[in-house]
């Protein structure tokens, strides 16, 4: 058997297989790397290429026909696109943090091994996600006993929870030694104390991963608005966007019955523009919670 590294003049020099192994590893990455990035290349290209060129050449890498057109009818009322982006800013972050807040303290009281009612809560959120009430039943409980409607927080309540996500940091959760707690408890420090001065540090990658699926759920969120919402006021990004689309598409079927040209009304530009406004938050964001989300996916693939 050969050494990958072999010992020559007190440096560690690599050996050929370990070399070559190394290019093609690279050479990989960077491939699917570029795989990954070629489609929202297109996305943007897409974008900014005029209707006519996308239809009669298709999706490019570069624009055929440089064009700002679906971007100007996008912006054409900016207040609207702004009001648009605030709501969705505000769902987002209040959601996120009220929803981390109930689900890491929940999964920390049923990773207490002396909470004596752990397993039943534990089954009851288990049961939620193979039976539940159906939209009929959440659609009145939200309208009818909460009164939510045209409100905002009709966008919040329903994503602030999820069982899988509660399963998730309760993992993160059982991580942390019982010793740190029971010697909290010993110092006379009381449950809140313990929670937010030693659980809630430890949690930072727990944290950032569960936090990043919830702010992308509220962000792309679109539905609970077409559900609750009357106010166009109140509409989140998302919506708003969908809206936009669906009068446009509805315009270009009844030019086409009425036997109008249509070729240089932006639809597949349009979709490429609206996906390029929606996720550019979203792509800033993540650069900054990387780090954490990559060691929170990661938990439990090594023991020690």
């Amino acid at each position: 058997m050969v050494d990958s590294l072999v010992v020559k003049s007190g440096q560690i020099k690599m050996s050929t297989s370990t070399k070559v192994f190394n290019v093609i590893s690279y050479v990989f990455v960077a491939f699917m790397a570029l795989v990954c990035i070629l489609p929202f290349i297109m996305m943007i290209s897409g974008s900014v290429t005029s209707e006519h060129a996308i239809r009669f050449s298709g999706y490019k890498i570069l624009p055929k026909e440089f064009t700002w057109e679906a971007y100007s009818l996008i912006f054409k009322n900016p207040i609207t696109i702004f009001r648009a982006y605030g709501v969705s800013f505000y769902i987002t972050i209040i959601g996120t943090i009220l929803g981390l807040f109930l689900i890491t303290m929940t999964s920390y009281v049923i990773s207490r091994k002396d909470f004596k009612y752990r397993n039943a809560f534990s089954f009851f959120f288990y049961f939620t996600t193979l039976f539940n009430g159906g939209m009929v039943c959440t659609y009145i409980f939200y309208i009818q006993y909460l009164h939510l409607k045209d409100s905002l927080w009709a966008l919040i309540l329903p994503g602030m929870f999820n069982v899988f996500y509660l399963l998730i940091m309760r993992s993160f959760v059982s991580a942390i030694p019982v010793a740190l707690i029971e010697s909290a408890k010993i110092d006379g420090a009381g449950e809140f104390r313990i929670f937010f001065r030693i659980i809630l540090p430890l949690l930072k990658s727990g944290l950032a991963t569960i936090g990043l699926f919830l702010a992308l759920g509220y962000w792309n969120d679109w539905y609970n608005a077409m559900l609750y919402i009357n106010s166009d006021k109140k509409y989140p990004l998302q919506y708003m966007l969908y809206n936009m689309l669906q009068q446009t598409q509805a315009l270009a079927k009844i030019a086409s019955q009425a036997g109008i040209s249509v070729q240089n009304l932006p639809s597949n530009s349009l979709k490429m523009a609206m996906a390029v406004v929606a996720t550019g938050p979203i792509i800033l964001l993540y650069p900054f919670v990387q780090k954490y989300f990559v060691k929170g996916i990661t938990i439990g693939s090594v023991k020690g």
